[in-house]
């Protein structure tokens, strides 16, 4: 587990998210309340609710967590089955340390599972085009459920891949103000031959994250790729080093034919551990 935990507390702000998430390079962090750990905020919490402000109504509640004396491949199992990235490490209700997929991974790179990823890996990834709007391409994201993307070009290249990191760092904080309305009237009034609305306009501010309108190719990062026939450990390795969650997968001939993330590598794990046993 990492025990220099970056957190953020409530009540709290977005902005103070977004600072911890940026400042620690962490895709999530626990949120504490007079020491007691009361939820978990995510890069996922913030892109899908753009304009909510406080901490307390973006994190996910009573989050999973694990024990200092747990195994890592308990850890793994709740990750795996639970899909989730992280789980806060606590003691005597305390916060003492979180563990992540990252952190199993790099457990994973140091062992010698040479099995193929051929049977982890998922079989349809949702491209984006390089030329695409970030912003449409964070709500196709979103649709389909992904954090990241693979990017490619016109001529179907693989080009890249962008990741709920990337939009997050091509973000900006959007303030308006927008206007509402409150009638005392209403136009169905079954009782008013010429309807009457007295109407009180009410003007309020709004912050939201908003995606910068650039093209994709300015904010995806150079894609990293592994073929069927890569060794899980081997994986696990190219992830440890080059610090990434997912990795295309191509053919022979640079054709993609999947995504590998770094949580299909857990169950490798499992099934290591549980052949280990035998």
């Amino acid at each position: 587990m990492v025990e220099d935990v970056a957190f953020v507390s409530i009540p709290g702000s977005r902005d103070m998210v977004l600072k911890a998430l940026k400042e620690r390079h962490v895709s999530g962090v626990p949120v504490v309340k007079g020491g007691e750990l009361v939820g978990m905020v995510t890069r996922t919490d913030l892109l899908r609710n753009p304009e909510e402000d406080q901490t307390a109504l973006l994190m996910t509640r009573d989050p999973l967590v694990v024990k200092p004396e747990d195994s890592v491949v308990e850890a793994a199992k709740l990750l795996a089955e639970n899909d989730i990235r992280r789980l806060p490490v606590v003691e005597d209700a305390t916060l003492s340390g979180i563990v992540s997929v990252a952190d199993i991974i790099r457990v994973i790179a140091d062992l010698d599972i040479n099995r193929t990823i051929e049977r982890y890996f998922e079989k349809t990834a949702v491209a984006i085009w390089d030329e695409m709007p970030l912003p449409v391409a964070g709500a196709v994201m979103e649709y389909a459920d992904v954090q990241a993307s693979p990017v490619i070009d016109s001529d179907l290249n693989l080009v890249g891949i962008v990741s709920d990191r990337d939009l997050i760092n091509a973000s900006v904080i959007e303030d308006s103000v927008e206007m509402s309305d409150m009638s005392s009237a209403t136009d169905e009034d079954e009782w008013t031959w010429e309807s009457t609305r007295d109407t009180l306009n009410f003007y309020y501010g709004v912050s939201r994250i908003a995606l910068r309108k650039i093209p994709v190719k300015q904010a995806m990062v150079p894609a990293v790729t592994a073929i069927k026939s890569s060794e899980v450990s081997e994986c696990a390795r190219v992830m440890k080093r080059e610090k990434i969650d997912q990795l295309p997968v191509v053919s022979a001939h640079q054709k993609l034919a999947g995504m590998l993330k770094d949580s299909d590598l857990l169950w490798a794990l499992i099934e290591h551990s549980l052949e280990s046993e035998i």
